[in-house]
C-alpha cells in the first residue's frame, strides 16, 4: 500500500535525524531523542521503524546506498586519481559516524541488510580504485580491503585545523 505524503516526510525526517543522533551518539542515543528532534511521537518512530535495530539498518543502508551512488558518479570523472582520493578523503571524514551507527545497529541485534549495502559501496569504491591505478594515479599493490581498513583506522583521530600539542 503506497504511504501517504506526510507519512513518508515522516520517514525521510525520522531517517534524517537517526543519522545525526546515532551517528553522534553511537549506543547511546536513544529513539526518543529521535521522535523528539524529528518532531514526531515515539509511536510514529515505531510504526516506520518497529525496531531500534530496524531503525539504525535504515540509516546505515541508506547511508551506504548514498556513498556507492556517490562514488558511482566519480567513475566518470576526467581525472580517475583526484577522483579516488577526493572520495577517499569523504570516506576518512565520514568514518566516525558511520562506525557509530554500525556499533549501535550492532549492539541493538542487526545489521543483514545493511552488509549487503556496503557490498555495493565496497564495489564502487574498488572500481574507482582500479581506475585510479590504472591512471598511474594510485600504486598497484592498493587493495580495497587495505583503503577499508585505512579509513576505518582514522576514526578515531581528532578533527584538528592545525598542529597539535602533547
Amino acid at each position: 500500500m503506497p504511504r501517504r505524503v506526510d507519512a513518508r516526510a515522516n520517514r525521510g525526517r525520522i531517517l534524517d535525524v537517526a543519522e545525526e543522533v546515532f551517528g553522534a551518539g553511537g549506543e547511546s542515543a536513544s529513539t526518543e531523542e529521535v521522535a523528539r528532534l524529528a518532531g514526531v511521537g515515539i509511536a510514529t518512530v515505531f510504526r516506520h521503524f518497529p525496531t531500534k535495530a530496524a531503525l539504525l539498518q535504515a540509516v546505515l543502508v541508506r547511508r551506504f546506498e548514498r556513498l556507492r551512488e556517490q562514488a558511482e558518479a566519480l567513475l566518470d570523472n576526467e581525472e580517475p586519481g583526484s577522483a579516488f582520493y577526493a572520495f577517499f578523503r569523504h570516506l576518512v571524514a565520514d568514518a566516525a559516524t558511520k562506525i557509530a551507527i554500525g556499533e549501535a545497529l550492532l549492539d541493538a541485534g542487526g545489521d543483514g541488510e545493511a552488509f549487503q549495502a556496503s557490498n555495493g559501496l565496497r564495489r564502487a569504491v574498488g572500481a574507482l580504485l582500479e581506475r585510479a591505478q590504472r591512471a598511474g594515479a594510485v600504486r598497484e599493490d592498493v587493495s580495497c580491503p587495505r583503503c577499508t581498513r585505512c579509513w576505518s583506522a582514522c576514526r578515531g583521530r581528532p578533527r584538528t585545523s592545525g598542529p597539535t600539542t602533547r
